[in-house]
């Protein structure tokens, strides 16, 4: 079976911040991914609410008919509204104020009993807890031992050594094919532990194919590009090539796309 492909709209809602008004529409953004084959809908709410705000993620709850998967870190203020609200699924990640985005993995190993908490009150809910780390053993040893369901694989490190290559221009790095080595032997090791993976951060149409190799990882959640390419081809073109790529297609990857 082809993964999944989750989007992102969280910078639908930037635009619309840019300027404190009701357009672009989240919910709408939402409508024409789902229509144009995406398996569900990532956002994330941060502490700081920069794009997505309270009142978005109980619409999309409310509008979302595949799946919604809510980003945020693991504390009190956010699992309150997890608990309220109920979304498909949480990704507990990592958040620090002045970050311009998510940096990397959450160190789940340094918080063991935090984190067992947090997971076990979402999961008492019915909620699929999902956690955002690094590609690292001991990472993936610790997000089963406080019981997550679903890991999520940083990808930022192999996406930084991919900035500006086309497909092509992958396979004579050591330091990419090293980077994907790392990436596979995380999710080897995750389903071996019953978990179920997922991947994202900084994926495009031009990295992505090495990963979709990798048999392990069901899931691609993937937001910057999408809505980075969808202001040249709109959204519904964006999201259809998108799931073209990750089920096997071939796509005609123009320079200018």
């Amino acid at each position: 079976m082809a993964p999944r492909l989750n989007v992102n709209i969280d910078h639908v809602a930037t635009v619309r911040e840019a300027r404190k008004t009701i357009e672009p529409d989240v919910v709408e953004a939402a409508a024409i991914c789902e229509r144009a084959g995406a398996h569900g809908i990532t956002i994330h709410l941060r502490s700081d609410r920069r794009h997505i705000q309270d009142s978005d993620v109980r619409a999309l709850k409310a509008s979302v008919t595949t799946y919604l998967n809510v980003e945020m870190a693991a504390t009190d203020e956010m699992i309150g509204i997890a608990l309220e609200i109920r979304p498909d699924a949480v990704s507990l990640v990592p958040e620090s104020p002045h970050e311009v985005t998510t940096e990397g993995g959450l160190n789940v190993a340094g918080n063991l009993e935090e984190l067992t908490r947090v997971v076990g009150s979402l999961k008492n809910a019915g909620i699929l807890v999902s956690i955002f780390i690094d590609p690292e053993i001991s990472q993936i040893e610790a997000a089963s031992a406080v019981g997550a369901q679903q890991i999520e694989i940083c990808t930022a490190e192999f996406a930084e050594l991919t900035l500006g290559r086309k497909a092509g221009e992958l396979e004579g790095s050591r330091e990419i094919v090293d980077e994907i080595e790392r990436i596979r032997k995380a999710a080897v090791h995750a389903r071996s532990k019953g978990l179920a993976v997922a991947a994202g951060h900084g994926l495009t149409i031009h990295n992505i194919r090495p990963l979709i190799g990798i048999s392990e990882i069901e899931e691609y959640n993937i937001g910057h590009h999408i809505i980075s390419k969808s202001i040249f081809i709109g959204l519904e073109s964006a999201v259809k090539n998108m799931v073209d790529i990750i089920s096997g297609f071939q796509v005609d990857i123009k320079e200018d796309f």
